[in-house]
């Protein structure tokens, strides 16, 4: 759908979307500068995703003229698609996010399109559907470090119930790193999110968005960088591209075992999110900084070890998801 000529400015385009909101965390900027630095793109000319990152951060490129280099009607919705997909990766926009995409809408010719209208109601949905809203008077404190209730002690049946649970979200948000549509890169980080929800829950802890964004972030994990590095490599194949060869079957057991790669890499950080999640809930939510960190890093390492085991599981999950059934996940309760 993209000319090769095309995807340097529609990288661009996706950075400019990860810094759009205003006010990212030195978190988010460390993460999204971490895809710049290990993004294998060099086998697209014009694509050297470090050099277009410093250009963004410099504030050395123009949206207007950017936007002008996507030459056809497809390239400029996908790309305003995956713009969007960026701002909406951690909960729904807000105004600068906002004011980001009407502009990008107008520079790409797109400002009376339907197509790029119904495109914001569904990355909304599915950013809003991750985490249920609450009513202001029950919304737990976003920080980490706010006091809490105090939970009922873990359970052990807890514990059996959340292993199958991390393994199934892990196995689906690497799947859909397989998959073609937009939509499958959009709904990673949602299930993300819910999956820790649904882990908070179970041991008697009602989180909101914020919250969960904040424990995501102490742990080192970039949300917005999460769904750059996903379009990016849809865009431009780098190592997912060359391990799946000819087609999707067949091709994972063999070539995506380097935690480089996005299938890999997506299992390892959901594997390690989730039980990063059940070690914080369980203990109470008493965790300092450093040992969060430190046990999600050893837990990612966990994660990225146990990918070989369950990649035939993730190979047939790719194989049976459709669109709706991605939606339907996200909004499941």
């Amino acid at each position: 759908m993209m000319t090769d000529a095309e995807k340097p400015a529609a990288l661009t385009l996706l950075l400019m979307a990860a810094f759009a909101d205003g006010d990212q965390s030195e978190t988010e900027r460390a993460a999204v500068r971490q895809v710049a630095t290990s993004l294998d793109t060099g086998s697209v000319p014009g694509c050297d995703i470090w050099k277009l990152y410093s250009a963004v951060i410099g504030r050395r490129v123009d949206l207007a003229t950017t936007a002008g280099q996507l030459t056809s009607r497809e390239s400029r919705l996908l790309a305003y698609e995956m713009a969007v997909g960026v701002c909406d990766s951690d909960g729904p926009t807000n105004p600068a996010e906002q004011r980001f995409l009407a502009e990008l809408r107008q520079a790409l010719g797109l400002a009376d399109s339907t197509e790029a209208a119904a495109i914001e109601p569904s990355a909304a949905s599915l950013a809003a559907a991750a985490v249920p809203d609450m009513p202001a008077a029950s919304v737990a404190p976003a920080a980490l470090s706010a006091p809490v209730p105090a939970a009922p002690p873990a359970s052990p049946a807890h514990a059996a119930t959340v292993e199958p649970l991390v393994l199934n979200y892990a196995i689906l948000n690497g799947a859909l790193e397989l998959l073609p549509q937009s939509l499958a890169s959009m709904a990673i980080v949602p299930l993300q999110m819910k999956m820790v929800y649904r882990i908070g829950r179970l041991h008697g802890f009602t989180l909101d968005r914020g919250h969960i964004r904040d424990f995501v972030a102490t742990a080192g994990v970039g949300l917005a960088s999460q769904t750059v590095e996903g379009y990016a490599r849809k865009l431009v194949g780098g190592l997912v591209g060359r391990a799946l060869g000819g087609g999707m079957m067949g091709g994972l057991a063999r070539g995506a075992t380097r935690a480089g790669t996005g299938v890999a890499l997506t299992f390892a950080t959901t594997y390690a999110l989730g039980h990063l999640a059940q070690h914080y809930y369980a203990g109470g939510r008493r965790m300092d900084t450093a040992v969060l960190k430190n046990t999600y890093t050893d837990l990612l390492s966990r994660g990225r070890s146990v990918f070989n085991t369950h990649a035939g599981a993730i190979e047939q999950r790719a194989a049976s998801l459709t669109p709706a059934e991605v939606m339907n996940l996200v909004r499941q309760p």
